[in-house]
């Protein structure tokens, strides 16, 4: 189950986990840089794609803000890949198969369909400040609009 929310101005919970294509991505890794960490629940579905199209358009506005976009989902690495081929994505994204951030990040919680009861990713979107705080955060978030509300945030941070 997952912590408490994570709020503004609480320090970012750190992290290393394996990218998409090779590598790994760190919280330490882009200190100074401001960081915008949005979690979603699976690769190729219709939000999560269309979430991803949309932070993926504006990858270069969240450059000049001097934002960094990463994307967060259970889904491993390989996934991922297929995901970014097929739809041209050129955004990092986090394989979190353990669901270790999922969890440090509050975002791993109990969700309900058709009256089961299941655990899956709460859609939610944290900015970060260069210093690693929590700037800002936007909790089950509904797709259309999100990526240029987020961007608005970035650029003012």
């Amino acid at each position: 189950m997952s912590k408490a929310k994570l709020e503004v101005g609480d320090k970012a919970p750190a992290f290393e986990l394996p990218r998409d294509g090779e590598g790994i991505i760190s919280l330490k890794s882009l200190k100074g840089r401001k960081l915008v960490l949005y979690f979603y629940p699976k690769d190729d579905t219709s939000g999560c794609t269309r979430e991803a199209i949309d932070f993926n358009a504006l990858k270069k506005d969240f450059a000049k803000a001097g934002a960094e976009i990463i994307g967060v989902s259970p889904d491993p690495v390989k996934s991922h890949d297929k995901f970014k081929a097929k739809h041209g994505l050129d955004i990092a994204l986090i394989a979190d198969e353990a669901k270790t951030m999922l969890e440090a990040y509050g975002v791993w919680t109990e969700k309900s369909m058709y009256g089961r009861k299941y655990m899956g990713v709460e859609r939610t979107t944290f900015l970060i400040d260069g210093a690693g705080k929590i700037a800002r955060v936007w909790n089950k978030v509904k797709v259309p609009g999100h990526a240029e509300e987020v961007l608005e945030a970035a650029k003012a941070l």
